[in-house]
């Protein structure tokens, strides 16, 4: 552990009053573990950064599950709010509690999702088809995240098109209208690239977790 990292969670054991409660069970002791995580994450430690996305994937899937009810719209979200979390990791500042963070990263994206479902189906658009169940753990993004260079890998492994779509629209959380400037596509377009990154991603990043 590097002196920034101990210096972060020093911070954060004297702000939660965590210390000597190492063994407690309690929501508190499980978003400090999480800090701490995210923590060593952001100071490079890969290991922690894996467990952390493990740990938080299923609380992500729970709030999607509450809102959405296509299981593809579901993994969808999952993955989009891993992605974010991703892209803005060094903006968590470990001195707070963790939950808040993510909890507000995960409903924001579910919405999101939520207001694209409900887009489609009233315009009847030919997008439906192409949302798909992966049943297998080997394609579960649950199992198949890793670590941020697997999932840093996965998306520089999506065809031009899509790593444009992800990188305007979850990375630089640019509008639809705003990313169709910039890349030169329609938004129809866009969409049809997003839809067919998410569902690349979910199967690049399952054959690395397979592998790993």
């Amino acid at each position: 552990m590097t002196s920034t990292a101990k210096d972060k969670i020093s911070h954060l054991k004297l702000v939660t009053g965590v210390v000597g409660r190492k063994d407690s069970r309690g929501a508190d002791s499980k978003d400090f573990e999480r800090a701490v995580l995210m923590a060593h994450a952001q100071d490079g430690d890969q290991g922690a950064y894996r467990r952390l996305l493990q740990d938080i994937t299923p609380y992500i899937r729970s709030i999607a599950g509450r809102r959405l009810s296509e299981p593809s719209d579901i993994e969808d979200a999952v993955q989009d709010v891993l992605l974010t979390v991703h892209s803005i990791r060094h903006t968590y500042d470990p001195t707070r509690p963790f939950a808040p963070w993510l909890a507000t990263i995960a409903n924001r994206r579910v919405v999101d999702i939520l207001r694209r479902v409900m887009r489609s189906r009233s315009r009847h658009t030919p997008l439906e088809p192409m949302h798909e169940t992966f049943a297998s753990p080997e394609t579960n993004i649950e199992e198949g995240v890793s670590n941020a260079d697997v999932l840093a890998k996965a998306i520089d492994k999506l065809p031009q098109s899509q790593r444009e779509a992800v990188t305007l629209l979850k990375l630089k959380e640019m509008s639809l209208n705003d990313a169709a400037v910039s890349s030169g596509m329609s938004v129809a377009s866009l969409k049809v690239a997003m839809h067919r990154a998410l569902k690349n991603l979910r199967k690049i990043i399952g054959d690395e977790g397979g592998e790993a």
